[in-house]
């Protein structure tokens, strides 16, 4: 092969930097999502009714745990008649705490944005990583949701939000009331949006008093209403989440949730509708959110009505939940905390409603909010960790066809730890009535699950990080030989191959082509595969140049002193090098040992 010029070297140069650029797609933003499971739900015996008959979820967009819990002075607007006596600004969700339902942290994930918590909250996916592709604004492969396993879906708020849960959900089965991108304004009262949505609800459930048609609708079991509550992020990004507006906000939610609650509750009048509230988000004091700052982080879970568990309270010291100190000045110590993923949310909600889980969704069911028996609770726990699995099985499925000698997952290898003989030895925990050891056993299944997922996730990620890297030190091995040939030789070396290097190189290229072709892998593996056969092929024909450089390099260097002094002169140079570099490498290790702590403990 003739040795290319400098046209062609940078030629060389920039088509494999954005080939090898475009790697890091393969690598780490490959959708999690799958198709092809089998739905799995809590199964009760015949004229067995399911907790509720329809569920109410309430997200304030932007709320902090802590601003929704913690007391204020009055901070309605100036002209009114103002308390300085520091309050609860959220009355009504602070009742249903002390005294009607279950209440915690929800725990997000990063990024902390709108449409990744939304996701997590109502279909229990994490963020998809492949929507990088989309500049993050939707998800580039539909999902199950809890909205899509509902008999029908009402919705109310920003078009944001609401049109991603239509994309791929039956047709006809979610409707989706929105307000104008234009009402989007930071420059007006943002509580405004959150008015909207509460005055569309009421209209709602007016105009079924006239309409036989909606008040079927609206009867019919296993129904869900979403009212996403803008107002408080909107807010927040203009005026700060300790501001008075903020504030006011919080207020202006809490008594419009209360007006739902009581005008629901009046509809139906059977006591069978379960509520939740809680935030996609929270922000930091600057106004922000994205990151894994615990302001945008943490965010309030309150579940009540049917189907929910009261709440579990203490006579004196603090009840169990609050030991990180974190809701100290909430006044709540004496009522247990119980904290949870973001994603788990999901899972609550379709167990409340009596849906199946979101084929999608990894979330583990969080059983104290429950109110029902041991038994239930135990049947509970195990549908949710067959619902994981089910996802896991496909995904291992799919690999096992594409992977020459596929390596399970450690804790699924043998015949006596497959999924099928667990799951069956925890059917029998709760056939003999052994419940808290099936739910035991069915949370241990359900976290190898995620594990497995994991591993799944990862599989390629060791044979691909190898073939970079090949192909990088190829590189700077090829660019170094060229130099030296262009700037130092003046072209003057000779490249020297034989048949069997030829036949050794070419043998090689056959070998990882085939093995690519045979587990079906994308184009943009053979890209990855040829440079590094390539930029090594030319090292090993060009060696005599590296040879020849060496000497008219360092023929100015002799005698011990010599040497020592380039060696001190070449630590010096890589200290500094790094001396550079360093702030950067270790503010990122930093951030991504953040991260890793926070998908460990809330996923795994």
């Amino acid at each position: 092969m003739a040795k290319l010029g400098r046209g062609g070297f940078l030629a060389i140069a920039v088509i494999f930097h954005l080939v090898y650029i475009f790697s890091i797609f393969d690598i780490y933003f490959v959708s999690p999502v799958v198709s092809g499971m089998r739905a799995y739900k809590v199964e009760r015996s015949q004229g067995t009714q399911p907790p509720a008959k329809r569920l109410v979820l309430f997200v304030g967009d932007g709320l902090r745990a802590d601003k929704a819990f913690q007391s204020f002075p009055d901070p309605s607007p100036a002209g009114s008649d103002a308390d300085s006596t520091p309050r609860p600004l959220a009355p009504f969700l602070r009742s249903r705490v002390l005294s009607h339902g279950t209440f915690g942290v929800s725990h997000t994930r990063v990024p902390t944005e709108s449409r990744p918590g939304h996701v997590a909250l109502i279909a229990g996916l994490y963020e998809d990583v492949s929507a990088v592709t989309t500049g993050w604004k939707l998800n580039p492969v539909n999902f199950d949701s809890v909205f899509n396993r509902s008999s029908h879906t009402w919705s109310w708020g920003s078009p944001d939000i609401l049109p991603m849960f239509k994309e791929g959900a039956v047709s006809g089965r979610i409707d989706a009331d929105m307000y104008g991108e234009e009402a989007e304004d930071y420059t007006q009262d943002a509580t405004e949006l959150d008015t909207w949505v509460f005055e569309k609800v009421k209209s709602l459930f007016v105009s079924a008093k006239l309409n036989s048609t909606l008040d079927s609708a609206l009867r019919e079991e296993k129904t869900v209403f979403f009212l996403h509550l803008l107002g408080l992020d909107t807010t927040g990004h203009s005026y700060r989440p300790y501001s008075k507006e903020y504030l006011h906000n919080i207020k202006v939610v809490d008594q419009g949730v209360e007006e739902i609650t009581k005008l629901v509750e009046e509809f139906y009048g059977d006591g069978k509708t379960a509520f939740v509230f809680t935030a996609d988000h929270g922000m930091s004091d600057w106004g922000s959110h994205g990151d894994g700052h615990p302001d945008n982080t943490r965010t309030p879970l309150i579940a009540w009505g049917s189907g929910v568990a009261r709440p579990k309270k203490w006579e004196s010291g603090k009840a169990p939940g609050h030991e990180d100190g974190f809701s100290a000045d909430w006044d709540l110590d004496l009522i247990q905390r119980h904290d949870v993923a973001q994603a788990d949310v999901a899972a609550l909600m379709s167990y409340l409603a009596g849906l199946e889980f979101p084929v999608n969704s990894v979330g583990e069911l969080p059983l104290a909010y429950l109110a029902g028996d041991m038994e239930e609770k135990a049947e509970a726990a195990l549908a949710n960790a067959q619902a994981v699995l089910e996802i896991y099985r496909v995904k291992e499925s799919h690999k096992q066809t594409t992977v020459f000698r596929y390596q399970p997952y450690s804790a699924f290898s043998t015949e006596e730890d497959s999924i099928y003989n667990r799951s069956r030895a925890i059917r029998s925990k709760i056939d003999s009535g052994q419940f808290e050891e099936a739910i035991r056993q069915s949370s241990e299944l359900l976290q190898h699950a995620l594990e497995g997922l994991r591993y799944l996730q990862t599989y390629n990620w060791l044979f691909l990080r190898a073939l970079v890297t090949l192909g990088y030190l190829g590189w700077i091995a090829y660019a170094l030989v060229t130099v030296i040939d262009l700037h130092v030789l003046h072209g003057a070396s000779k490249t020297k191959r034989t048949f069997v290097s030829n036949s050794t190189f070419t043998s090689l290229l056959i070998i990882l082509y085939c093995s690519l072709f045979v587990q079906k892998s994308p184009w943009t593996y053979y890209a990855y595969g040829i440079f590094p056969i390539y930029f090594w092929e030319e090292v090993f024909a060009r060696r005599s140049a590296l040879t020849a450089g060496s000497k008219t390099i360092f023929r100015h260097i002799s005698g011990f002193k010599g040497y020592a002094l380039f060696a001190i002169q070449a630590v010096a140079f890589i200290a500094i090098l790094e001396a550079l570099v360093w702030p950067f490498s270790s503010n990122l290790h930093a951030q991504a040992d953040s991260i890793s702590r926070y998908n460990h403990i809330f996923t795994v």
